[in-house]
This record gives structure tokens, C-alpha cells and sequence, in this order.
């Protein structure tokens, strides 16, 4: 190996060598800066303006993760805590959700009474019925003659609902277990003292009572002659 190709191999060792030297520095870098921003944690945000006083549901957030340093103390990262909560005031859409953004929803008005039925997990709730939903609640009922025609009725329109409970499995070996629902769930409501009669009344001598739930900002409500349905009036 002559002069000329020693230099060459001595210039190609020290162009590895700073390669890899390169390569060491940026790995270091990124090392150093993960260091710094920390792990990520999870985080809400607002799709849409969200206005004040207004009940919050989940649909109404969007997850994102983000360095956990950066996060304020205050950040909810947990979106259990909106059940029940009302925005205090104007969110915006983009902005991460804030403890001091949400307090609780007011659970009675004047005149109002706190009830809560037993309603079948599987048909009267369905997961979509939430603290601070509207809902409708219909009932069916059997004829009251032999020979009469079951009816089914929306007993109560717009009711708040303040809580949703904890699935209850009921008795597999109870009489009637074929008419029964095999899981009820406990749903509290806020309601004037006929509507508290109405719903009770359902719970006690209906065979099936549901929940419908209504559209954000519906105050429609449903005119009296729609209340009742018979399958033979049906046209």
C-alpha cells in the first residue's frame, strides 16, 4: 500500500468517525429535549362554542395527548368530572377544558321535586341518557277491560334528568323473570309534583316505561292529541 492510498484510508476512517460523532450528537439532542418537555398525559379540548349554562355531555370534547409539564394544574383529564356540570360561562371551541370553566348543574327550581325509577338498562337507556339530558318518557300499558287495547302513552315531556345510577342485575330466579328486564338502572329526575305522580304511577302499573332522549334546545314538546297510540287508530 503505497503513500497515496494510506491517506485515503485514513480519510475514510475519520469521515466514519464523524459520522458516527454526528449521529451521537443529535441522538443526544432528542434525548435532552425529551427529557425536558417529560411524558404526555391526556388532555380535552372543545369542538364547538359551548355557551353558558349549557349541560355538558362528552360528545362535546375531543381527546388529545400533550406534554405534562405544559399542562396547567388545573386541566380536567378526566371527562368523569363534567357529569352533572354546566359551562359558567362562554367555552370556546379549541380551548382545553379547565376545572374553573364548569361548576355543578342546579339540581332543583322552585316547585321541583327530586324522583327517581328503576328503567330497563337495555331499552331505557342504551348508554346516550346522561346528567342533564331532556327526555320523554312514554309508558304501556295493558287494557283496562278484557278486550281493550293496550295504549301506549308519553306520560311526561322534557324531564331532566339529574342522575344516572350504577346497572342493577336483577334476580334471575324472580317470579315473572320473562316479563322483567334482566338489568335496571336507577335515573333521578327533576320534576313538578304531577309529573313526579305521573312518573311514579308508570313505574308501578306499566309494563314497559322508556326514555326517549330529546334534542338539545327541543322545547317543542309534544301536542296532547300525539300523547296516546293505539296500533288500531293507527292509519
Amino acid at each position: 500500500m503505497n503513500s497515496r492510498q494510506r491517506r485515503g484510508v485514513i480519510l475514510l476512517l475519520l469521515s466514519v468517525l464523524c459520522a458516527l460523532g454526528a449521529f451521537a450528537g443529535v441522538v443526544s439532542v432528542i434525548d435532552d429535549a425529551k427529557s425536558k418537555v417529560g411524558p404526555e398525559v391526556t388532555a380535552y379540548q372543545l369542538k364547538a362554542d359551548v355557551k353558558p349554562y349549557t349541560a355538558l355531555s362528552e360528545s362535546q370534547f375531543e381527546k388529545i395527548s400533550m406534554p405534562k409539564r405544559w399542562l396547567s394544574p388545573n386541566a380536567v383529564t378526566d371527562l368523569a368530572r363534567i357529569r352533572g356540570k354546566i359551562a359558567v360561562t362562554t367555552l370556546r371551541q379549541g380551548s382545553l377544558l379547565q376545572s374553573d370553566m364548569i361548576v355543578d348543574q342546579p339540581a332543583l327550581r322552585p316547585g321541583q321535586q327530586e324522583v327517581a325509577i328503576m328503567i330497563d338498562a337495555a331499552t331505557g337507556v342504551a348508554g346516550k341518557i346522561t346528567p342533564g339530558s331532556s327526555v320523554n318518557v312514554y309508558a304501556t300499558f295493558a287494557g283496562q277491560r278484557q278486550g281493550d287495547p293496550a295504549q301506549s302513552k308519553i306520560i311526561v315531556t322534557g324531564a331532566k334528568v339529574l342522575d344516572v345510577g350504577r346497572i342493577t342485575a336483577l334476580d334471575p330466579n324472580a317470579d315473572n323473570r320473562s316479563q322483567q328486564p334482566s338489568e335496571v338502572v336507577p335515573i333521578t329526575f327533576a320534576l313538578s309534583a304531577l309529573d313526579a305522580q305521573r312518573i311514579t304511577y308508570a313505574e308501578s302499573f306499566a309494563q314497559r316505561v322508556r326514555l326517549a332522549l330529546v334534542a338539545p334546545g327541543d322545547d317543542a314538546g309534544v301536542p296532547a292529541g300525539d300523547r296516546t297510540y293505539e296500533l288500531a287508530k293507527d292509519k
